[in-house]
């Protein structure tokens, strides 16, 4: 009985053995440079950073301002007067803080909603040039350690990018 399982798994396993992996590697970096649909993302999410940037720049200018009247009142203040003043700048400093943060995440948002279209497009592109030089395995040359062999289709993935981008911005 084991003799017949392990020549079972010889005869099956030599099959496998004998099938063609082919392996080929892009650079995905150079093609998300290539595509004008990720510049276009790019400056959208620059300038949506911008705009917060400015937005935080003009609350801490109210915090800094009050807080500057505060120090300057401070002394003619009773201390319940100055215990709210004291609130206040406290609630204007946690605004700041609330709205930075929920910013970030915005914009953290904003660029995974920008990019998945693109990055959609490149999967497409990836999988036709594949499919049509029989791959079986395609690396990104931007996060293997090390590589060597392999084909390089950067530029055959690039042309079918750029096809499948101009298609989609002929819509």
């Amino acid at each position: 009985m084991k003799k017949g399982l392990l020549i079972l798994v010889l005869v099956f396993g030599g099959i496998n053995m004998n099938a063609q992996t082919k392996i080929a590697h892009i650079n995905s970096q150079e093609l998300l440079d290539t595509l004008q649909s990720r510049k276009d993302a790019m400056a959208k999410l620059q300038k949506f950073e911008e705009e917060g940037v400015q937005e935080l720049q003009e609350m801490n200018k109210s915090f800094e301002a009050a807080y500057i009247r505060y120090q300057q009142n401070e002394k003619d203040m009773t201390p319940v007067i100055q215990q709210m003043e004291q609130e206040k700048l406290q609630k204007k400093q946690q605004a700041l803080q609330t709205r930075q943060q929920e910013l970030e995440q915005q914009m953290q948002i904003y660029g995974q909603e920008l990019n998945k279209p693109i990055l959609d497009l490149v999967q497409t592109a990836v999988n036709n040039v594949a499919d049509s030089k029989k791959i079986s395995y395609v690396l990104d040359e931007t996060v293997t350690l090390y590589f060597k062999g392999g084909v390089d289709i950067t530029k055959e993935v690039m042309t079918e990018l750029l096809k499948l981008e101009k298609e989609l911005m002929g819509k």
